[in-house]
């Protein structure tokens, strides 16, 4: 199999993994079962690989990463939104 195509696919089922979380999250309202040091983390992360990809100028791994962070600055955006035990 083609390198590219494998980080490709692999870049593709990680960056959709959080969307049935987010819509679960936008449907019911309700951000409690989430965690927002995770969220934290995760988009550190990621963001720190869509660097990397461009480091390496490896498109797969920019777009992907770069995905995932938009979809999780989604949720953090709900997560703030929806709160109700306001820890800010």
């Amino acid at each position: 199999m083609n390198e590219n195509l494998l980080g490709i696919i692999a870049g593709v089922l990680t960056s959709i993994s959080m969307i049935p979380q987010l819509i679960k999250v936008i449907r019911e309202k309700n951000v409690e079962d989430i965690s927002l040091l995770m969220l934290l983390v995760l988009i550190s992360g990621l963001s720190l690989w869509v660097w990397y990809g461009f480091v390496k100028d490896e498109l797969p791994i920019i777009l992907s990463n770069a995905f995932a962070v938009l979809v999780n600055l989604s949720l953090l955006v709900c997560y703030i939104k929806y709160n109700k035990r306001k820890q800010f």
